[in-house]
């Protein structure tokens, strides 16, 4: 009997994934777009001969959002004085890449620039390590809190 009502409380509750908690499901979407960033780069240098050749590159990431119960809303800043300098507005990312021409072109029309590009590789590789460093963060403090007490 004490079988049954268990089983039966188990299937009443969904159980809880790590997407369910905003943090890990906007840590989750960030690690997505710099492993799709980190593509777009890597096919701008494999490309760096090919005649006509624009790089491409994403749109800035920006925090999923937009209200709703568990979605963490974008932060918006307040000016209190007016010698402030007004934030940049921000749209939201694609996983589109669109065309990101560089200031060099070529006689063939590339216009890669390889030191712009390993830039780019290295601030994707940066943010990515500290995406995954928050990560780990998160879940060790979530096994923490879930820890019997001594």
């Amino acid at each position: 009997m004490v079988k049954s009502r268990l089983t039966l409380l188990v299937q009443r509750f969904a159980a809880m994934t790590l997407d369910d908690i905003p943090v890990f499901a906007m840590l989750k979407a960030r690690l997505g777009y710099l492993a799709d960033r980190q593509q777009v780069i890597a096919q701008n240098v494999a490309n760096s001969d090919t005649p006509g050749y624009t790089p491409k590159d994403l749109k800035p990431f920006v925090v999923p959002g937009g209200g709703g119960v568990g979605v963490i809303a974008p932060i918006a800043v307040a000016l209190t004085s007016p010698m402030h300098l007004s934030p940049p507005s921000v749209t939201g990312h694609g996983d589109q890449p669109v065309a990101a021409p560089d200031s060099e072109t070529t006689l063939n029309g590339n216009s890669v620039v390889l030191e712009d590009e390993m830039i780019r590789m290295t601030e994707a590789r940066t943010n990515y390590d500290a995406a995954i460093g928050f990560y780990e963060q998160a879940l060790n403090m979530i096994q923490t809190a879930a820890k019997e007490p001594p």
